[in-house]
């Protein structure tokens, strides 16, 4: 983004002192992101994003499909739905559940009492490939399955095989179950890298990056799990497939699907999936994650998403900041007020540098000497970066690349602090 604008980007050579107000910064990012939600008040997630399909409500208003997902956007299988619902283009409003504490409602209405699950103009399916087929099937204009009639045969026996084959038990058994005995753990990941290969195979069938001759649901169905698995194995098993030589098909699939902008919309980052393997279940890493992608963090609509998306829930943001960083530790003679005016400048530091910053490293040397910033102060904004860095989920909160922008543009501000 160009830094000649009606702001002039903060000289980093000084102490933070006065920068737009909110009001501000969310007319300016709007500008440039047409990526909008609902805010949800008093409710969790806080927001829910807006469909891109949501124009095309029929003229009673109500949407044909009502999606049951979990709060946290975690869910894989729930993923591989939303992703399905953009790709074609339908509208639908979303419940969200609480997987550590299913409402009974929820669990009287679906059998497997699983997410996700779906009312598909009022008629309840569940399980995310039951799903998918009754999407195509209620909503056969915008196909996700081939026509001809050879192509069709493949396409359903592989919608079946993503299922059946054994691909996901044993990736996950390699990524959060994995023998401790060198030779068994072995013998797994070349039971796991067999299934790779027959997926690199597949890829090979017809000749596009996915594995039919155009995008379809089968891409769907993997491309959650792979994605996670991309991200968590070099982390925490120290293997790769991204950048794998023996893999080149599934590299190119990788980024096929992420050109496509209902995956942009759906999907999940890196640093998300990381965070969450450990968080919830304990898996402790053995490498660092790959760096974050400045190109995609750099990108003009993932800025002032990001810039839109703090600037919008910048109340909620700092709330939790003060509740739950240690922030308020800091507090001197418990004077929060002060504690939140310092959180509340360094969060507009960041909105207005992802709106005018650039790629470039900011200046250090802020704090103390002569005109330099307070020791104090300048430790409640590192907490207050590093806090929001590491509690940011995709896409439950903003969208990946967002989610990557606003990550990456943490790091260069907190290099100024000090």
């Amino acid at each position: 983004m160009s830094t000649a604008t009606v702001i002039s980007p903060p000289n980093h050579q000084l102490p933070i002192t006065t920068f737009p107000s909110w009001e501000y910064l969310l007319e300016t990012a709007r500008k440039y992101t047409d990526a909008r939600r609902i805010r949800r008040v008093g409710q969790h997630p806080s927001t829910q994003p807006i469909p891109s399909s949501w124009d095309k409500l029929p003229a009673n208003g109500i949407a044909p499909v009502l999606l049951y997902r979990d709060s946290n956007s975690w869910c894989p299988f729930c993923e591989r739905v939303w992703f399905a619902l953009e790709e074609k283009g339908i509208p639908f409003t979303t419940e969200f559940i609480n997987l550590s504490d299913k409402p009974k409602w929820y669990t009287d209405l679906v059998p497997t009492t699983l997410v996700p699950a779906a009312k598909i103009e009022g008629e309840l399916v569940y399980e995310s490939k039951d799903i998918l087929l009754a999407l195509e099937k209620r909503f056969p204009e915008v196909p996700l399955l081939p026509s001809d009639p050879e192509e069709r045969a493949v396409a359903d026996r592989w919608v079946e095989e993503s299922e059946t084959n054994g691909f996901r038990d044993l990736a996950y058994q390699l990524l959060r179950n994995a023998p401790e005995d060198p030779q068994k753990l072995e013998e797994l990941r070349a039971k796991f890298e067999a299934q790779l290969d027959i997926l690199e195979a597949n890829l090979g069938k017809y000749p596009s990056p996915f594995f039919l001759s155009e995008f379809s649901i089968v891409d769907i169905l993997y491309s959650p799990h792979l994605d996670r698995l991309a991200a968590n194995l070099p982390v925490y098993r120290g293997y790769h497939i991204r950048g794998n030589s023996r893999f080149p098909r599934i590299n190119a699939w990788f980024e096929a699907i992420a050109q496509r902008p209902a995956y942009q919309r759906s999907a999940s980052d890196n640093t998300t999936n990381n965070l969450l393997l450990r968080r919830r279940f304990g898996i402790e890493p053995i490498g660092n994650p790959a760096p974050l992608d400045i190109d995609r963090a750099n990108l003009l609509a993932n800025r002032a998403e990001a810039a839109e998306r703090l600037s919008d829930n910048h109340e909620l943001a700092i709330a939790d900041i003060l509740k739950n960083s240690g922030v308020a530790a800091l507090a001197v003679d418990n004077n929060l007020d002060a504690v939140q005016e310092i959180v509340d400048r360094h969060l507009r530091f960041l909105a207005n540098y992802l709106l005018y910053g650039n790629s470039e490293i900011l200046a250090g040397g802020n704090t103390g000497g002569k005109e330099g910033t307070g020791t104090p102060e300048a430790a409640i904004g590192a907490i207050t970066f590093a806090y929001l860095r590491n509690r940011l989920c995709a896409p439950r909160d903003l969208s990946a690349g967002a989610a990557t922008a606003i990550r990456f543009a943490i790091d260069k501000v907190l290099a100024s602090l000090y």
